[in-house]
This record gives C-alpha cells, sequence and structure tokens, in this order.
C-alpha cells in the first residue's frame, strides 16, 4: 500500500495578464496570495519601453495581444483573469474600462476585472471619499487617473507625480522608499487615504510604513486588484500580512 503524502489544495486560479516589462506585479501578488490561491501570468508586450508611456501608448497597449492572452489563459482553466496595467484602461475612462473588462469576460467565460476598476473598488471598500494620489506616470496621464476616479465618485484633493517622466524601465526600477518618500509628499490633510497608482511600481512593500507614519490607509494598484480578485473568487476576509488596512479590515 502507497504512503499517503500531505499537500496542501490549490483550490483557486488567478489569471493575470501584464505588459512584458513589468516584474512588480507577479512578486507584489505571490505576497497578497492566501493559501490554495495560485496565480498564472500571460505576457502581453508590443510596445517599447524605452519610450514614455504616455495616453496614447497606453491606450495603442490596451488593444495588443488581448485575444492571445485569453486563449493562453482559458488554456490554464483560470477561474478569474485580472487585467494588471491600471493605465491601459485608465487613460480612457470608466465606460471603455467597463467595456474592456466584459470584453475579456465575454471571451473567457470567467469574472474579469481590471486594475483601474479595481482601485475604485478598494477605495470605496475602505469606506473613503476623498484622497490624495501618486504614481510614476506622466502629468497628461495622471490627470487622466484623477480624471477617471472622479468620474466614480471619489475626490482627489491632491495629485503628485515625479520631477521627470520615467519610461517603462525607469518606472520599474522605482523602489519601495521611493513610493514612501512619494506619498508623504503627496498627504493632504483633507485626504483620508493615499492611492498609489502603476501595477509596475514597486509600492506595495511600503504601504505598512506609509500607514504607520501617516495613519491613514493606503491603497496601490496590486493591492487592490488582488483584493478585488479574492472578493470574486469567494475567499477575502483573510488578514494578509503586509497588505495594508485594505486587508486587515
Amino acid at each position: 500500500m502507497s504512503e499517503k503524502i500531505e499537500y496542501a489544495p490549490r483550490t483557486k486560479r488567478i489569471g493575470l495578464i501584464v505588459p512584458s516589462s513589468n516584474t512588480n506585479i507577479e512578486p507584489d501578488f505571490a505576497s497578497l496570495s492566501p493559501a490554495g490561491v495560485t496565480v498564472h501570468v500571460a505576457r502581453s508586450g508590443g510596445y517599447d519601453v524605452n519610450a514614455i508611456p504616455d495616453s496614447t501608448e497606453m491606450q495603442k497597449f490596451a488593444r495588443k495581444s488581448l485575444d492571445q492572452n485569453i486563449i493562453d489563459l482559458t488554456d490554464s482553466r483560470v477561474d478569474i483573469i485580472a487585467y494588471g496595467c491600471t493605465s491601459a484602461t485608465l487613460s480612457e475612462g470608466p465606460e471603455f474600462d467597463a467595456q474592456f473588462c466584459n470584453q475579456i469576460r465575454k471571451s473567457s467565460s470567467v469574472p474579469a476585472v481590471t486594475t483601474a476598476s479595481a482601485l475604485v473598488e478598494a477605495i470605496k471598500a475602505i469606506g473613503v471619499t476623498r484622497v490624495a494620489f501618486t504614481s510614476p506616470y506622466v502629468k497628461a496621464l495622471s490627470s487622466e487617473a484623477v480624471d477617471y476616479l472622479v468620474s466614480s465618485d471619489i475626490d482627489v484633493v491632491n495629485e503628485v507625480v515625479f520631477d521627470r517622466e520615467l519610461n517603462s524601465l525607469e518606472q520599474n526600477a522605482l523602489t519601495p522608499q521611493d513610493a514612501y518618500d512619494m506619498a508623504l509628499r503627496t498627504d493632504h490633510k483633507d485626504a483620508q487615504a493615499i492611492v498609489i497608482s502603476c501595477t509596475d511600481y514597486r509600492a506595495l512593500e511600503a504601504v505598512p510604513a506609509i500607514e504607520k507614519k501617516l495613519g491613514k490607509p493606503v491603497i496601490t494598484s496590486n493591492q487592490a486588484l488582488m483584493y478585488a480578485c479574492l472578493i470574486r473568487l469567494n475567499v477575502a476576509g483573510q488578514a494578509i500580512s503586509g497588505g495594508g488596512k485594505l486587508f486587515s479590515n
């Protein structure tokens, strides 16, 4: 008779679409994944990593590789598909974002969520209506992000971007210290929370320190996207170390 071994069940699969140069969302998702939840990634390319990712570039990117990404993740029998680029749909507003998400849902026959809509969902989940916003985006793209939040009934009381424009690789190279310092610059007396946007921004690791320093919740793109996935998979509610107040409410 063969020996029975102990092993942890794998009950839910998240399919994640990420820009090809993004190397920060996967570690963040790994750190936020509760027991039994696995993450399976499809990479989407076709853009110049040395170019400044402005609105035009992000809108082009959103329309590339999607069909093949969905096919690949469907082959993996995922339970949900998460679109892991905030600015690609955020730059075109909530209506486009909803249509884009619906396209993924129809093509894959599983629930879908975009990072842009997940940001709004997470902000509302912590019960705030006034936020301060920061990102490594160019100024015009940051303004479009603010417009997206405002059109979703969230008041943005302050907005701060980097002093120079960053390409994709430069955004990727930012550190948790950068995220911490920018969050403190962004804070405002009327802000109830800090929002840090961009899935390739290494901000999650700075969340506990920012929340401790400011006494306010922090929402990052990757944190929000994982939260939205877990809600749809009916496995939310677990306190996750390093996940901030969003995961401890």
